[in-house]
């Protein structure tokens, strides 16, 4: 009996997958315990849409990734920290304050959590900072840190 995989099954395939398994692993497991659905015509229509409507999705989101490497590639952002003289600051800049001082100043909305710092920010002076954009697409834009 062919089926489509509703979750991913562990030696059988992945979600959206249509596989072909044995008619009563199929009624007595999958089917009820929803891990699959028949493959019925409307079911294959529906499963094929959902994957060019994925394949879509991907593609305008790298193209935003690709967009947004272009924007940081040709940047210099300003951050301003407290410091204690001789080019040292009071702790260190922060992934945090930097995604906010990026979206601020620059209108670029990039996730903490994606900023990738070569080694922590305690002194003055400038950083290059790298940004994971997904689909190993990664921009890497400069930070100039000056004291307050």
């Amino acid at each position: 009996m062919k089926v489509i995989l509703l979750t991913d099954v562990k030696g059988k395939g992945k979600k959206g997958q249509m596989i072909e398994v044995s008619d009563g692993y199929a009624r007595n497991y999958m089917l009820p315990r929803k891990l699959a659905q028949e493959a019925t015509a409307d079911a294959v229509n529906t499963m094929r849409m959902n994957d060019k409507a994925t394949a879509e999705r991907q593609a305008r989101e790298r193209a935003e990734a690709v967009a947004i490497s272009k924007q940081l590639r040709e940047l210099t952002l300003i951050v301003k920290a407290k410091g204690g003289g001789a080019g040292r600051l009071f702790g260190a800049v922060t992934t945090t304050e930097i995604a906010d001082a990026l979206k601020k100043n620059a209108g670029i909305t990039i996730d903490k959590r994606k900023l990738v710092l070569a080694d922590n920010i305690k002194n003055v002076g400038t950083y290059t900072v790298k940004a994971k954009l997904g689909y190993e697409i990664v921009g890497q834009f400069t930070v100039k840190i000056e004291e307050l």
